[in-house]
């Protein structure tokens, strides 16, 4: 009842306000209109008397009898006095007016003037001016100049409250500029998110409360204030925000947290407030702040500091504590960072939930892949399990990205219909390049990458607790490797053991064992094999308490587990001395081991490296053929049958809507000139271990 009986005196209070400002604005409009009024009467004197010059009336009567006179014109009680063409008037102070002037004097009560004019033949008139009604030259001299600026006024300042000015430098930049969606406006929904089926279920709990609320708050449920998305880069979390907008059927408020913070201190907290505000106006709604790192930091008091990040969060920790939860906002956030989010951001009564969105496993990147792929005219060898399978760690963008490289790809080769050969080279050129095929390598150098690989490949082979090697090529590629061994686990694996570290590091470090054994050399292009195995070395060391000398004891940190993982030591000085020794002591037992398992294998090594430099790329179905004695030939690649696809250049697969028969149909070409392009036996691939890089690192997968 209170807040009815507000609502008249609110809405009485600012019409008051709006007049106010309106009266204003005449005031000044009218001051103005005067002010130029007055301004213009100045200018016009001051144009006369730069081309006119005022004598006495005796002085003109003088004139007329001299002859000097041409015309005079009565107006306005003066009479203006054109001299005849070669009259130089000299007035008292000797100063001459020749040409492109005219004199004036004040009309006298003189009846004998006209006589005068007469008897010397001088022109004379008074031009008629048409008399104006005293409140027509009121309405055209000041009350139209001032509506005009009054329009013009408000005009001004609408331009420059859409553009964020106004008086003062000010005008509507405390105003949150967030973007508002309602029902389908996104263009997702849930349907178009796979892969994070737990992140899924808790938002779309929440959305049902929003639409049916009376079943929870039946037992005595209350709604959530807030959920933060948390996951790494490309998981998906801006995504399934969008998709919360296209399923909550209610207001949905988008911003990002960057855009809160401007340059004017105290904007940023006149934002949040405004936000919310206008979040009230339509509730139930929802607000998501994607990138909430940026304003919710943990706020430093080592120097006890008051800044305008500071300022903001303070406002939204003030908003999201305040607002009637009975109202129904629900803010969303999303962060690749929650380590550095401030404490009292995250306690429950303001996020609630913390939903975490992960890298999909193998189930959740096989619907992923269906996702994409609904779009895209696939052929019929497309086995998107397989896929699936190859694309171990890849984030929801990965595999987006990779399903549209493979349709590019398809066109550029003038195909119709992506086949399983497009997607597999789409996922290696992602995460290693294309082929620099213009690249020109010595015998020499081609050989040592050759041995390079094989030994990763040899060791990882030879290795119980090592991947499988899934290729081998000796190609060069756009993002700096010279080559690459590409392995990939046959199973998902979310544990490590010591022996599967072990087994990686010993992995890393066969590339260089291999150029020692057999080309008794050492090059730069086992850079990133090092940087790799050391950083497995010290985990093992300072993180997963696997060395016995320090047992259970946490070296290190975590610094952005959801970015690069990286980690800082908080030990004493003995301590990480005795822990870099320590990783030293497992690079070299693990280096020694990979020398020996080369050079117990040294006749495999050379017989994998001579086909390598054979055919430049080989997979690992291959490589283990040869291993075992077989034809190599006879293998399949991810579904991709006679090695790497190796088939007739005039085949390709049938489309799905073609009926299979007991001849292969050539596959539709698209209109014009169909010249296939020069192509390798190979597809572009991207390493995920033992990258060959010469003076830079390869691409870190």
């Amino acid at each position: 009842m209170d807040n009815n009986n507000n609502k008249p005196n609110n809405r009485n209070d600012k019409n008051k306000r709006n007049l106010n400002g309106l009266f204003t604005l005449l005031v000044w409009a009218l001051v103005l209109t005067i002010a130029l009024q007055y301004l213009n009467v100045y200018l016009g004197d001051s144009t006369r008397s730069s081309s006119s010059h005022e004598i006495m009336y005796s002085e003109f009567k003088d004139l007329v009898r001299e002859g000097h006179v041409q015309e005079v014109v009565f107006q306005d009680g003066n009479i203006t006095i054109t001299p005849v063409e070669g009259y130089v008037y000299t007035d008292a102070d000797g100063i001459e007016y020749s040409e492109n002037y005219t004199l004036f004097t004040v009309a006298l009560n003189d009846p004998g003037i006209y006589d005068m004019l007469d008897e010397y033949e001088v022109d004379y008139t008074s031009p008629y001016v048409p008399q104006m009604p005293f409140i027509m030259e009121l309405m055209i001299g000041y009350v139209l100049p001032s509506v005009l600026m009054v329009g013009a006024f408000v005009l001004l300042f609408r331009f420059m409250a859409k553009k964020g000015g106004g008086i003062g430098g000010i005008g509507n930049v405390g105003k949150s500029n967030a973007k508002v969606y309602m029902e389908k406006q996104t263009g997702v929904t849930f349907a178009d998110v796979a892969g994070q089926d737990e992140a899924k279920e808790s938002l779309e709990e929440i959305i049902d409360f929003l639409h049916n609320p009376a079943k929870y708050t039946a037992i005595g449920a209350k709604l959530p204030k807030g959920a933060l998305l948390v996951g790494s880069p490309g998981t998906g979390k801006t995504l399934l925000a969008k998709a919360v907008a296209g399923e909550a059927n209610v207001p949905f408020f988008s911003i990002s947290g960057s855009g809160f913070v401007e340059m004017f201190v105290g904007v940023g907290a006149s934002r949040v407030r405004d936000l919310f505000q206008e979040a009230a106006k339509v509730a139930p709604c929802i607000i998501f702040i994607d990138e909430i790192d940026a304003i919710g930091k943990t706020r430093d008091t080592r120097f006890g500091g008051n800044d305008e990040r500071e300022q903001t969060l303070n406002q939204l920790l003030a908003e999201m504590d305040g607002f009637d939860p009975g109202k129904g906002i629900i803010v969303l956030a999303a962060t690749n960072r929650p380590e550095v989010l401030d404490k009292a951001l995250l306690r429950p009564g303001r996020f609630d939930r913390r939903i975490t969105v992960d890298r999909p496993n193998l189930a959740g990147r096989l619907k992923t892949l269906e996702v994409h792929t609904r779009k895209i005219r696939l052929a019929e060898d497309v086995d998107l399990n397989k896929i699936a399978q190859a694309t171990a760690g890849c984030v929801g963008a990965d595999l987006a990205n990779m399903v549209n490289e493979a349709a590019l790809r398809a066109v550029r080769h003038r195909r119709l219909a992506v086949n399983q050969e497009d997607l597999l080279a789409s996922f290696e050129v992602v995460i290693a390049g294309a082929e620099k095929k213009g690249t020109v390598i010595t015998e020499s150098e081609k050989r040592i990458i050759a041995y390079h690989e094989v030994g990763h490949a040899l060791v990882a082979a030879k290795q119980k607790n090592a991947q499988p090697v899934t290729k081998i090529t000796i190609v060069p590629h756009t993002q700096g490797a010279l080559g690459y061994t590409l392995n990939l686990p046959e199973e998902e694996k979310f544990l490590m053991s010591k022996e599967d570290i072990l087994a990686e590091i010993r992995t890393l470090l066969a590339g260089r064992s291999a150029e020692e054994v057999v080309c008794n050399t050492q090059t730069s292009g086992a850079a990133n094999d090092i940087e790799r195995a050391t950083e497995l070395a010290r985990n093992l060391v300072a993180r997963f308490g696997m060395y016995e000398e320090f047992d259970m004891m946490a070296l290190g940190t975590v610094n952005s587990q959801y970015l690069d993982g990286t980690y800082s030591m908080n030990c004493a000085q003995e301590t990480y001395a005795a822990a870099d020794r320590a990783v030293v002591q497992i690079i070299r037992q693990c280096h020694q081991e990979a020398k020996a398992l080369l050079v117990e294998n040294r006749e495999m090594l050379d017989a994998i490296a001579a086909y390598l430099l054979k055919k430049e790329t080989i997979t690992g179905q291959e490589m283990m053929a040869i291993l075992e004695g077989k034809d190599p030939e006879q293998t399949e690649y991810f579904g991709i049958t006679n090695g790497r696809g190796q088939q007739d250049a005039s085949i390709e697969p049938p489309a799905k809507s073609i009926h299979i028969v007991s001849e292969p149909i050539p596959m539709p070409m698209a209109d014009g000139p169909m010249e296939e392009p020069e192509e390798r036996t190979d597809s572009s691939a991207n390493p995920s271990e033992g990258d060959f890089a010469a003076g830079a690192d390869p691409d870190n997968q």
